[in-house]
């Protein structure tokens, strides 16, 4: 998930996005009211932490009261410094979900964060599919077959960059910029390293594979036409004949059935 952090305070920045990503989130910072009014209407973001006293032209109630009108679904918490209740009152009204008063410890703003997605989320957003495959979004968990699969922050936030975009081929520098938040460098090959990883997890031993490589382009998460399970092995009879002397071909049994009258007369003819 991806995170939006309006923060004008560094060392508050520091701490907070360290436990976000920590945490498995992907988190963009920035730190005036021009920049975090641009990147909250140009791009959908999970949620949004802000503080209103950002530095800027606009004032921070200005800018989460635009934000409100045209990101209705955003979920939207408000740090702040103050512990007056009529400005965390204010802040609700202005559009903000959540009020947190610094200082806050960690765990408390992640339980927020929590809270926040989970009353915001559809379930179609807060549960990704393909197959057999979920992913759920809130509670960081993944499942294939109804079986548990552990993965790393990292591996968990690929898996649901491949999902959010189910079908579609995503390339390696569009992985590198939502799952890094980096630009993208020809030298390094951290991309396919991670997708071999997610394979070896969520692809092998499963049917049908889910990640697949798009020749000159980079990876698609897909559910192949005509992909289906692994057929159950037929039932095949016994290859014993019914007098024990080995094994017979497959056409063995028709075979003597249809020369058995042959062989009578044969017989017959040897002992006139």
């Amino acid at each position: 998930m991806r995170i939006l952090l309006a923060e004008g305070d560094h060392s508050l920045v520091t701490f907070v996005r360290k436990g976000l990503e920590a945490e498995q989130y992907v988190v963009d910072v920035c730190t005036n009211t021009q920049e975090t009014a641009y990147l909250a209407q140009q791009f959908n973001y999970d949620a949004m932490l802000l503080d209103l006293n950002l530095s800027g032209g606009q004032g921070g109630a200005e800018v989460l009261r635009n934000i409100r009108a045209a990101k209705t679904a955003l979920p939207i918490l408000v740090l702040s410094g103050s512990s007056r209740a009529e400005d965390r009152a204010r802040a609700l009204d202005l559009g903000a979900d959540d009020v947190l008063t610094r200082p806050f410890s960690f765990c408390e703003l992640a339980a927020r964060i929590r809270a926040l997605l989970r009353r915001g989320a559809r379930p179609a957003e807060s549960v990704l599919r393909a197959a057999d495959l979920q992913l759920n979004r809130i509670e960081h968990a993944v499942e294939r077959g109804g079986k548990r699969i552990p993965l790393t922050a990292k591996e968990f936030s690929l898996l649901e960059y491949l999902l959010r975009n189910q079908g579609r081929a995503v390339s390696r520098p569009m992985i590198l910029e939502h799952v890094w938040d980096l630009s993208f460098d020809t030298t390094t090959n951290v991309v396919d390293v991670y997708i071999n990883y997610l394979r070896r997890k969520v692809d092998d031993g499963f049917t049908p594979p889910l990640i697949h490589t798009v020749r000159g382009v980079g990876y698609r998460l897909e559910v192949e036409s005509g992909a289906s399970a692994p057929l159950a092995p037929r039932r095949v009879a016994s290859a014993l004949p019914a007098n024990g002397a080995g094994p017979a071909s497959p056409a063995g049994p028709r075979r003597s059935a249809e020369t058995a009258p042959l062989v009578i007369a044969a017989a017959r003819n040897l002992h006139r």
